[in-house]
C-alpha cells in the first residue's frame, strides 16, 4: 500500500510539471559503434520536436536516457544508423545495441530487430495518463494519524502530536512523547553490487526525490561501488531500474541499496531476469534518526578521582580513595576503593627467629607462636636408637641388624644387635647331598661322608668290581659261542648277528659275519642287497614251471605278486615255493628277513 501511495504521489507530481501533455523516456542503449546511431521523433507534417545522436564520446555500451515533456498526439519515431547495418553490433564481436520508448509506464516503442538497416520508423499515440485513485486519510501533519501520501482528506486525526524522544532505551526518554523529532536531512549511501564481479553490462539506476532528478548511475567494473546524496525526508526516495538488450541476461546479478547511518531506504539483491519495459520502480523512505541520545556509562560525581564529564549516565564505578585494596600484600589501605596498582609486597606469614626449626627466612610477617624450639636426635623410627622426641635428625642412627644373638646356636651373627628368634641348634651329620648318607637334617658336617663307585658287583660278570657300592647296567657277560668270547653280551647287533646267522656263534666267525655286524652298527644304512650278496639270497631255478627255491642257510617269508599287484602265494619261514598252479607270466618274488625286504623278478613258463 505504501509504495502504491508513493508512486500516485509521483504521478500527481508528474502531472504538475507537464500541464499541456505527458512525459516520455527515449532510453537508446548503443552497441559498441555509438557514433553511427542518431534518432528525432517527428510530426504527422513532417516536423522534427527533438532528435538525439549520434553519440560521440560515450564509451562501454553507456545507456542514453532522455526524458521530455511532449504534447499529446500522433508522432512518429525516426531511428537512424549511418553505416547501415543498424545497432547490430553482435556481427562485429561486440553486442547489439537497443532502443525504447516509455509513456505512463508502458513501452510505446521497442525495436523489430538489432539489424534494422539505414533506419527504423515507429509510430505512436501520446494521451493524458489516467489519474490516480484518490488517496483516504489524515491530512493534518500536527496529528499521529497524519497520512502524506493523502489526496483526500478524512477528518479522521484523533491524536495530537507530542514531541520528545520514545525511546525508552535513550539517556532522554519523554514518557508522554508518542511523535520522535526527527532528523529533517542527512547522507546516504547508495552502493551498486554485481554477484560475477564484472559490472553491470549496461543496466543503469536513475535515482529521484519528488522532482529532483539526482541522476543516472551504474557499475563499470568490479563486485561493488558507493554514491552519496544529501537526502531530506520530507519526500520518498526514488529508484528506477533499467535493463537494457545487452544486459538482458546479466540483470539477475544485479543488486542496490541506499541507506543512512540510521536507516535502510531500499534493498535489492538482485534477480531480475529479462524484465520488459526494460525497468523496475522502486520507492523508500529515507530515515536519518530522531533526537533520542544514546546512554553512555560512566561517572558523573565531580568529586570522584575517575569524574567522566563525557558520559551522561552514572554506571557506579565512581572511587574516591586510590591504593593498595588487596589484604594481602603489606601496602593494603582499609580505605581505598579503588586499586591502584600501588600493591607490590605480598605478605608472606611465617617464623621469623633464624635458631627455630621452622624458620622462614621469605616470611616479612611474624605469625605468632609458631617458631619451634629444635631437638637434635636419630628420627629413624626404623633405627636401634631412634628418638620419638627428636625434631632434627643428628647422623646418629644405628640401623637394626637382625639375626641370632646367641653364641651357641648354629647360626649365630656376631655383628647383629636385634634378636628376631631366628637360632637355630647345632645338627651332626653328612651335609653333601652327593654322598651316599647325605643326612638332610644335619647343618653341620662331620666328615662322615660316603660317595658313591659306580660299576658290576655281580660276581658272575667277566668285568665284577668288589668296591662298587652302586651297581649299574655296565656288567658283561660271555656270549658262550664256540668260536670263543669274540663280543660279549648285552651287546644288541652281536645277539642279532647270531640270531640270524646262528652259524656265527655256533660255527665260525667269518667275514660275512663281521660284515652283517657292521651292518647293524652303522644303523642298516647300507645297500638293501647285502643281505643278498652275505647270505646268498637268489632263487632258482629261474624260469621255472613248478618249484623255486631260495639258495640260502635261512627261513624266510616270501610273497609273489602277479603284474597287478595282487598276492597270489604267501609263505612264512621257508626256502622253498610250489608255483606249479600259476599262471605262466612274469611275477615279483618278496624275500622279507627281519624285517628287511628284497625284490626277485621270475618266469613262470
Amino acid at each position: 500500500m505504501k509504495y502504491l501511495l508513493t508512486l500516485l504521489l509521483c504521478i500527481n507530481i508528474a502531472f504538475a510539471q507537464c500541464p499541456n501533455g505527458t512525459f516520455v523516456d527515449i532510453i537508446i542503449n548503443p552497441d559498441q559503434y555509438p557514433e553511427e546511431t542518431s534518432w528525432a521523433i517527428i510530426t504527422e507534417l513532417e516536423d522534427t520536436i527533438i532528435s538525439g545522436g549520434p553519440y560521440i564520446d560515450i564509451v562501454d555500451y553507456s545507456p542514453q536516457v532522455t526524458q521530455l515533456c511532449i504534447p499529446n498526439g500522433e508522432y512518429i519515431f525516426n531511428i537512424a544508423d549511418q553505416y547501415g547495418d543498424g545497432m547490430a553490433g553482435s556481427l562485429w564481436g561486440g553486442q547489439d545495441g537497443s532502443y525504447y520508448i516509455v509513456h505512463c509506464g508502458d513501452t510505446i516503442v521497442q525495436p523489430d530487430s538489432a539489424d534494422f538497416g539505414y533506419a527504423a520508423f515507429h509510430g505512436f499515440t501520446l494521451e493524458d495518463c489516467a489519474p490516480p485513485p484518490p488517496v483516504f486519510g489524515c491530512m493534518d501533519d500536527n496529528f499521529v494519524e497524519f497520512l502524506p501520501q493523502a489526496t483526500v482528506d478524512t477528518g479522521m486525526c484523533f491524536t495530537e502530536k507530542i514531541f520528545g524522544c520514545t525511546d525508552v532505551e535513550a539517556f532522554n526518554y519523554d514518557s508522554i512523547a508518542n511523535t520522535d523529532i526527527l532528523v529533517d536531512s542527512c547522507t546516504h549511501t547508495l552502493r551498486l553490487t554485481d554477484l560475477a564481479g564484472n559490472g553491470w553490462a549496461g543496466s543503469y539506476l536513475q535515482v529521484f526525490q519528488g522532482d529532483n532528478f539526482l541522476g543516472i548511475f551504474t557499475l563499470e567494473d568490479g563486485f561493488d561501488t558507493t554514491f552519496t546524496f544529501d537526502l531530506s525526508i520530507s519526500e520518498p526516495i526514488g529508484v528506477k531500474f533499467n535493463i537494457t538488450q545487452q544486459s538482458d541476461f546479466t540483470a539477475v546479478q544485479c543488486g542496490y541499496s541506499l541507506y543512512s547511518e540510521e536507516n535502510v531506504a531500499i534493498e535489492i539483491e538482485g534477480g531480475f531476469v529479462n524484465p520488459i519495459p526494460p525497468f523496475v520502480i522502486l520507492y523508500g523512505e529515507p530515515g536519518c534518526g530522531d533526537n533520542c541520545i544514546e546512554k553512555t556509562y560512566g561517572c558523573i560525581d565531580e568529586a570522584a578521582l575517575n569524574y567522566n564529564d563525557s558520559v551522561n549516565t552514572d554506571d557506579g564505578s565512581c572511587y574516591y580513595v586510590a591504593g593498595c585494596t588487596s589484604p594481602s600484600y603489606i601496602e593494603y589501605n582499609v580505605e581505598a576503593d579503588f586499586d591502584d596498582g600501588s600493591c607490590e609486597t605480598l605478605i608472606v606469614l611465617g617464623c621469623m627467629d633464624s635458631t627455630a626449626l621452622n624458620y622462614n627466612p621469605e616470611a616479612n610477617v611474624e605469625l605468632e607462636g609458631s617458631c619451634i624450639e629444635v631437638l637434635l636426635g636419630c628420627m629413624d623410627d626404623g633405627a636401634f636408637n631412634y628418638n620419638p622426641n627428636a625434631n632434627v635428625d643428628d647422623g646418629s642412627c644405628i640401623p637394626l641388624i637382625f639375626g641370632c644373638i646367641d653364641p651357641l646356636a648354629f647360626n649365630y651373627c656376631d655383628t647383629c644387635n636385634t634378636d628376631n628368634g631366628s637360632c637355630i641348634e647345632v645338627i651332626n651329620g653328612c651335609t653333601d647331598s652327593t654322598a651316599l648318607n647325605y643326612y638332610a637334617f644335619a647343618n653341620t658336617d662331620n666328615g662322615s661322608c660316603i660317595y658313591p663307585v659306580y660299576g658290576c658287583n655281580d660276581p658272575s660278570a667277566i668285568n665284577y668290581d668288589p668296591f662298587v657300592n652302586v651297581p649299574d647296567s655296565s656288567c658283561e657277560y660271555s656270549a658262550g659261542c664256540a668260536v670263543g668270547d669274540v663280543y660279549t653280551l648285552p651287546n644288541a647287533c652281536f645277539e642279532w648277528v647270531i640270531q640270524v646267522d646262528p652259524y656265527c656263534c655256533d660255527g665260525f666267525w667269518d667275514p660275512s659275519c663281521v660284515e652283517l655286524y657292521n651292518y647293524c652298527q652303522d644303523g642298516w644304512s647300507g645297500p638293501t642287497d647285502l643281505i643278498e650278496v652275505r647270505y646268498g639270497l637268489f632263487t632258482y631255478p629261474n624260469p621255472t614251471s613248478d618249484y623255486i627255491y631260495i639258495n640260502s642257510r635261512l627261513k624266510v617269508d616270501l610273497t609273489v605278486v602277479d603284474m597287478l599287484g595282487n598276492i597270489v602265494i604267501s609263505k612264512k619261514q621257508t626256502n622253498m615255493l610250489d608255483v606249479f598252479k600259476l599262471t605262466p607270466g612274469i611275477y615279483n618274488v618278496i624275500i622279507d628277513h627281519d624285517k628287511i625286504k628284497t625284490n626277485k623278478k621270475i618266469i613262470k613258463q
